[in-house]
């Protein structure tokens, strides 16, 4: 059975896929599985809307790839552009330029173009994932309020803190690697007109002594892409190797201890204080960056390898699969091209789920394990060995090594 319209086939009509998870990639997923047949729901813990979470995302073309072929959005209503790649250093002298175009978004405006894609009427707010039951072909989803879904595919896409993968994985862990990011948006009119100069076309690096900051432009609010509108984003790593230093760091005002992250306007001032002092080993433009931001938040970089992504009927993509690092930018890209692969294995198997998965899995096993390869390298180059250079294809953003420059 073929839908002339959307160009593929039908073969799930009548199926039901639950998504855990109401995120970016649950999203992506939802999407072609609902485009393949499937009668599909999203189930989001938060009580609200997530367009509010987030900063910036590099735009690779496994996370475009929706709007380019199935939304009646394009990529650049989503997106602003760089021209050219730079390392500034002192002075703002520039050491490295290549010309090169890169397209970045905000979280939230990605969020939202793929949630009104999708529409409200099956995405659902305020349920917490807590348990479920199985069998050979039908799952049993359990939430916190009460409820109850019954479905025939499960798609975990419940980030970092999955709650599924504990559940399906208990025994393994998520490492820290020994450094956090330091994260935060400026309206690009509040930093000084030589800043915004040198940072508005172009994805920068700025390099310190074991350290560096990954800078470029944004959408701004109400998803603004004209110049003079826009943010500046930015991801600054810092080496804090003392688990006991980063509980310290990691708890906010109110003494809650984040997991994953502390929230704008929650970081202690003392941190913030002296964050806003060592900035200055990075180039003036870095400098007046973080200083500029009036609530800079915290990200614990994580690396994750599961050693399974399927679990009969269930599976995980995303972070809530393999976790990495965010020098490559791919994490989004990961969810969108696991999303897109396993759509593409479901309707090459002609409406058997079991076989889809049995294909699918491998593949994101070994593309997720390459990943974590090249990240791991690419961190220690950049915070541990002071060996990063611009000229090494391998340190480059992309899901896989040597990623040709992408095409939009």
């Amino acid at each position: 059975m073929i839908d002339i319209r959307k160009g593929h086939s039908m073969h799930y009509t009548g199926k039901r896929a639950a998504v855990v998870g109401g995120s970016i990639g649950g999203l992506t997923a939802a999407l072609l599985l609902r485009d393949l047949g499937f009668t599909v729901d999203v189930f989001e813990r938060t009580p609200g809307e997530l367009d509010g979470r987030g900063g910036g995302i590099v735009l690779q073309p496994e996370t475009l790839r929706w709007f380019k072929e199935r939304s009646s959005r394009r990529p650049d209503q989503l997106s602003t552009v760089s021209r050219f790649m730079r390392v500034i250093g002192a002075e703002n002298r520039i050491e490295f330029e290549e010309p090169v175009e890169w397209r970045f978004t905000s979280w939230g405006t990605l969020y939202r173009a793929l949630l009104s894609d999708f529409g409200r009427e099956h995405y659902h707010l305020a349920h917490t994932f807590i348990g479920m039951r199985r069998d050979s072909e039908i799952v049993d989803l359990e939430f916190a309020n009460g409820e109850h879904a019954i479905a025939d595919l499960v798609v975990f896409a419940d980030g970092i803190t999955s709650a599924g993968r504990r559940l399906l994985l208990p025994a393994e862990r998520i490492e820290y690697v020994g450094y956090i990011g330091w994260r935060g948006t400026v309206p690009e009119l509040q930093v000084a007109d030589d800043t915004r100069e040198i940072l508005g076309d172009s994805l920068s690096y700025s390099f310190g002594d074991h350290t560096h900051i990954c800078m470029y432009p944004i959408p701004g609010p109400n998803d603004a892409t004209k110049v003079g509108e826009r943010l500046l984003n930015y991801v600054w790593y810092r080496n804090i190797p003392d688990l006991s230093s980063l509980d310290e760091i990691m708890t906010d005002k109110t003494g809650f201890r984040g997991e994953v992250s502390v929230h704008p306007g929650k970081v202690q001032d003392q941190f913030v204080d002296e964050m806003r002092d060592a900035v200055s080993e990075l180039s003036p433009a870095a400098v007046d960056l973080v200083r500029s931001t009036e609530h800079p938040y915290i990200q614990p970089i994580m690396d994750f390898r599961p050693s399974r992504m399927a679990f009969g009927r269930v599976v995980t993509i995303g972070d809530a699969g393999f976790v990495a690092r965010p020098h490559a930018a791919a994490g989004t890209a990961k969810a969108a091209a696991e999303a897109w692969d396993l759509a593409d294995a479901l309707e090459a198997s002609a409406g058997d789920i079991d076989a889809a998965l049995g294909v699918w899995e491998p593949r994101q096993v070994k593309v997720g394990n390459a990943l974590v390869d090249r990240i791991e390298h690419m961190g220690r180059a950049a915070q541990f060995d002071n060996s990063w250079t611009p000229h090494d294809r391998s340190l480059r953003f992309g899901l896989h090594e040597g990623a040709i420059q992408p095409i939009y």
